[in-house]
């Protein structure tokens, strides 16, 4: 019979100054339910359904101006009513023991509605994306930033970063992945710069690292982690040598001293239809010296397998975690799992598909 003990994902993890209770992670989830780009109440019950005692929760983006919004109904934090939002959210999932990090982003080019004032959203190119919006129509052309536009942005991130922490967060977690603006700079098929912001590896990751240093240094690099994915070609934005441009990053965050990376595991589909995992992340894992977070479709054996085998040390779990919200139990016990409806993960509503997915047992649902 299995124990805590020995179920690799449930044994105790000491990530810098945070003591894990387990290695179960819940990934940053959009979810386009903080009307006018504010936090609502009902988030205090979506993340408290997900806190256990020791756990680690990262939050869904939070945009970090409003030139920087890509979806409908996120959150931001660049705004004092924003931050005030915040609190009783974060001190709830603080009330249940739960260590609570803050994603911070700026979507770039993705950008599904109309900016204020009538501006152009910015990109490190003004190569257009060429696949539909959510809402079936044409994104609109970037702008490419100019070169002295690039450290007002980057103290965007500072500042939401400041804000996270002054709203009660533990720490705050850099957006670099899934093709948004930081992964516009990184990524060679849409970053065609010519100056120090394009170019060679060096020239492309250096908008990622100023932005962390920033924040770092706001806040403390142990209060930092950052989500990259170089094997990811999500919204056109793919790379030419990914295992280089990994292991550029895990080597130049080790300067940074940051708490962790959260990597984005390359998917391989078999014949049967089921997505493994591969070991192009092994390199980054070995170089990184901070705490290693994969995510990417794990299921509870192959998480458990990846700790076991020292691949990674934490696993975030998205849809998963958003279909169950008692997840570690669940992982714990082997217990069958709900299934995720995809139709309600982005709609207004703020309990279909939020915060009514079922617990094993109905004393569970107390928030």
């Amino acid at each position: 019979m299995e124990t805590k003990q020995s179920i690799p994902l449930l044994t105790p993890y000491k990530m810098g100054p945070f003591n894990l209770a387990h290695r179960i992670v819940l990934a940053p989830l959009t979810r386009s339910r903080s009307y006018g780009n504010i936090p609502q109440p009902h988030a205090k019950l979506y993340y408290t359904q997900r806190t256990t005692p020791g756990g680690l929760l990262i939050s869904e983006s939070c945009v970090v101006s409003d030139t920087s919004l890509g979806y409908p109904d996120i959150p931001g934090l660049w705004t004092k009513e924003q931050v005030e939002a915040w609190k009783p959210i974060v001190d709830a999932v603080h009330s249940k023991g739960g260590i609570f990090f803050c994603q911070i982003w700026h979507g770039g080019r993705v950008f599904h509605q109309d900016l204020p004032n009538g501006e152009v959203p910015v990109s490190s190119s003004d190569k257009p994306l060429m696949s539909k919006n959510m809402f079936g129509g044409q994104f609109k052309p970037p702008r490419r930033l100019r070169t002295d536009e690039i450290p007002a942005i980057v103290n965007d991130f500072r500042v939401a970063a400041r804000n996270a922490m002054e709203a009660g967060f533990d720490g705050v977690e850099v957006h670099g992945a899934h093709g948004y603006l930081i992964d516009q700079f990184l990524k060679d098929k849409v970053n065609d710069r010519s100056d120090e912001y394009g170019g060679s590896l060096e020239n492309r990751c250096r908008f990622a690292l100023e932005v962390t240093e920033a924040v770092a240094n706001e806040i403390g690099s142990d209060r930092v982690g950052i989500r990259l994915s170089p094997f990811a070609d999500y919204m056109e934005c793919g790379d030419s040598d990914p295992e280089a441009l990994g292991l550029y990053l895990a080597q130049a965050m080790n300067k940074l001293g940051i708490l962790y990376c959260h990597m984005v595991e390359p998917r391989m589909k078999t014949l049967e239809g089921i997505f493994e995992c591969t070991e192009s992340l092994t390199p980054m894992r070995k170089a990184f010296k901070g705490t290693f977070i994969v995510a990417g479709g794990y299921s509870r054996e192959d998480g458990n397998k990846a700790v076991a085998e020292g691949r990674t040390d934490l696993v975030g779990y998205g849809r998963t975690f958003l279909a169950n919200p008692d997840l570690p139990r669940r992982f714990e016990l082997n217990a069958a799992l709900n299934k995720y409806d995809r139709s309600t993960f982005y709609t207004s509503n703020p309990v279909v598909g939020y915060t009514d997915y079922p617990f094993l047992e109905t004393k569970d649902t107390a928030a």
